[in-house]
């Protein structure tokens, strides 16, 4: 279940949460938090990111970058790093307050035996494996899922379709991971959350929803389906372009140069402009 210290902090929390602050023998922003210490760690083209360390005990002024490798996503700055932080501490007190179970549990997996077990409820039961890990729900329990989201047999993957179960069992959850959970929802069955929620999921608040109307507005596009750095032509990216982006093999192919500092995939593909972009064969669009 992807929740703890993955999504980034909507609104700053009060201070005094839990959450120990400070710098790193390298002058990183760090803090601890439970078990997990956190730092924000520089990146690429001056973005920052979130990486953590499990289990250590000593002083945070300690740590160094290397002491740190679990990715948790990216981060702005300080301020968010701060946020973020406070709302892990929250988490932390909240599973406190839940009193889950963890058990061993002689039980196949769509996926695997079960290597261990987190009891939420009677008939609601998180599973992990050698791979991947999921919820199982009990007939009595999986009937209260959504139609839209209930999974036959009452198995919900990790990775996304087991924010169908907090959804149905908020009380089971903690606030960070309803806010996941909600966020999963939005981003990958748009439909199912206007429907549960009544009321339209704006532009820009779902993935799979922008995408649709990304892949609607460009479908007579000529869309990037690769691209390489060009070896003949100093400074400029090659690439191949299919109508619409359409990655069948049969589809019609055409290859663009384009600046390089103008290449940016962006969330769905890189839209050829046809005024502007000459293909290989010399002409427009």
């Amino acid at each position: 279940m992807n929740t703890p210290a993955l999504q980034a902090a909507e609104a700053a929390t009060p201070d005094g949460s839990g959450a120990e602050f400070g710098r790193s023998a390298d002058d990183l922003p760090v803090a601890r938090v439970g078990d997990l210490v956190f730092a924000m760690v520089s990146g690429r083209n001056g973005q920052h990111f979130l990486a953590s360390a499990w289990r250590a005990s000593r002083p945070l002024p300690e740590f160094k970058r290397d002491d740190f490798y679990s990715h948790h996503g990216a981060v702005a700055d300080e301020t968010e790093f701060r946020a973020r932080m406070i709302e892990q501490a929250e988490h932390v007190r909240d599973l406190r307050a839940l009193h889950r179970l963890t058990v061993r549990m002689s039980c196949s997996t769509p996926r695997g035996p079960s290597q261990g077990a987190t009891v939420y409820t009677d008939g609601i039961v998180s599973h992990t494996t050698a791979g991947h890990g999921g919820f199982r729900l009990s007939n009595e329990r999986n009937v209260k899922i959504h139609p839209m989201l209930r999974c036959a047999g009452g198995w919900y993957e990790e990775d996304a379709a087991w924010a169908a179960v907090a959804l149905a069992y908020p009380n089971l959850f903690t606030a960070l991971e309803r806010k996941c959970a909600d966020r999963t929802v939005r981003d990958s069955w748009p439909e199912a959350w206007e429907v549960i929620f009544d009321r339209p999921v704006a532009p820009g608040n779902s993935h799979e929803k922008d995408r649709s109307a990304f892949e609607r507005e460009h479908a007579s596009h000529w869309i990037v389906i690769s691209a390489l750095r060009s070896d003949q032509h100093a400074g400029m990216t090659e690439v191949i372009a299919t109508i619409g982006g359409v990655r069948a093999t049969d589809a019609e192919e055409r290859r663009y140069l384009v600046p390089s500092d103008e290449y940016a995939v962006g969330r769905f593909g890189f839209v050829i402009d046809a005024d502007r972009r000459l293909s290989s064969t010399g002409r427009r669009g």
